[in-house]
């Protein structure tokens, strides 16, 4: 019995090629890292987008807070009332119904701006002769030498800021604050026909 050896290699054979190392954790390709870039951006943009819009209702609120303060500081009445006064002055003999939609504002709440103002004599109300139910209003004159004396517009300076804007602009503004209070978990529709400061 012949003696084998182990068998011999044959010459020229290639070793096995070595398995794919998986990828470390926690990294991503630079392909994933490629196309997550574009969806971060839109919303790093976003986001600056709502910080803008933030900033700028702000400046909106706060600036009416402060031109109503210095209405009031110097005509001794507030901008909504100071407003009021205005319309009675230019077109005397309103109703109160009349003026709240000229304000957009409830009913009720013209009313109780016309008691302040009537209460210090800057306004009177007066009932139609023809018709003793309907109420009239009118400036006296120590309310129009108010007007006479009173810095800046009599208009609040929200609404007058409005009334300087385009249809165009006005209709887009319109439909994007409709978005907006659409979207508002918690909401007073009532609010809507109230100065922003109340008189």
């Amino acid at each position: 019995m012949s003696g084998r050896g182990p068998p011999k290699k044959k010459s020229g054979a290639s070793p096995p090629a070595p398995l794919p190392r998986p990828p470390a954790r926690g990294r991503r390709s630079a392909v994933s890292r490629t196309r997550s870039q574009p969806s971060q951006d839109r919303a790093d943009g976003h986001d600056q987008r709502v910080h803008e819009v933030l900033r700028k209702f702000r400046i909106v609120f706060k600036s009416s807070v402060q031109h109503s303060r210095w209405v009031e500081s110097h005509c001794g009445v507030s901008a909504p009332q100071l407003w009021a006064l205005s319309e009675l002055a230019k077109r005397p003999g309103l109703r109160v119904a009349d003026l709240a939609r000229t304000m957009s504002l409830h009913a009720s709440t013209a009313s109780n701006l016309l008691d302040k103002l009537e209460q210090r004599r800057l306004i009177e109300r007066v009932r139609d002769r023809a018709d003793q139910r309907v109420v009239r209003l009118f400036a006296t004159d120590a309310g129009l030498r108010l007007l006479k004396e009173a810095p800046g517009s009599a208009m609040s300076l929200l609404p007058e800021s409005l009334y300087k804007l385009p249809d165009k602009v006005l209709e887009d503004l319109d439909r994007a604050m409709t978005r907006l209070v659409a979207n508002l978990g918690v909401k007073d529709e009532g609010a809507g026909y109230e100065p922003i400061n109340l008189p």
